[in-house]
């Protein structure tokens, strides 16, 4: 397969979950796939230069199975030109990889912050609520604490004066069935009649 620097702009990466980035043995692969057609570029850049310079020093070229065409003399820069085109696309598309590379990198680390921002956010406000919650039942207890002990203050106060008006009821009774009885006389109860 030859590889274009089309190949290299338009190559899509599976994204990988629970890490940050791409999948590794993907991005190896396809740049395993670059390193073979750059080692082939180059190659045959070694090639094109020895063929060249045989057939600037007038010597036969170095493959003989090959058939021979008629020697066409390039100028040098002309020669020159794909080799440094072949050199510059390599280069550029490995920059280009790079680049990709650290930008997903960098959206990945970025999209990481926001999240973590996000949950600290969240957190924040779940204990805030938590805590207000929390003071809002402790103030609503303190208030039925206090009216309750103020309804047993005052069973305690009506609890003394009833027995305390219980108590005169009783002695009242009690005196007046004594002055009943030293008024009436002695006479015995048996005397009555009863």
């Amino acid at each position: 397969m030859a590889l274009t620097p089309d190949d290299v702009v338009t190559k899509q990466f599976q994204h990988v979950r629970f890490k940050e980035g791409f999948d590794p043995d993907e991005v190896d692969d396809f740049l395993d796939e670059i390193v073979v057609e750059w080692r082939k570029a180059i190659a045959e850049a070694d090639e094109l230069k020895a063929k060249l310079a045989a057939y600037e020093s007038g010597a036969a070229p170095a493959r003989a199975a090959e058939p021979v065409a008629a020697p066409a003399p390039a100028p040098a820069p002309v020669a020159e030109a794909p080799v440094a085109a072949t050199g510059a696309a390599s280069a550029g598309i490995i920059e280009l990889a790079q680049r990709l590379h650290d930008e997903h990198v960098a959206e990945g680390r970025a999209q990481r912050d926001q999240l973590i921002a996000d949950a600290k956010s969240q957190a924040a406000t779940i204990i805030s609520e938590a805590e207000t919650r929390g003071r809002d039942e402790v103030a609503k207890l303190d208030r039925e604490r206090s009216q309750l002990e103020g309804r047993i203050t005052e069973l305690r106060n009506f609890e003394r004066d009833y027995r305390a008006q219980l108590r005169s009821y009783i002695e009242g009774k009690l005196r007046d069935l004594e002055t009943t009885a030293t008024s009436s006389g002695s006479t015995p109860v048996s005397a009555i009649g009863l």
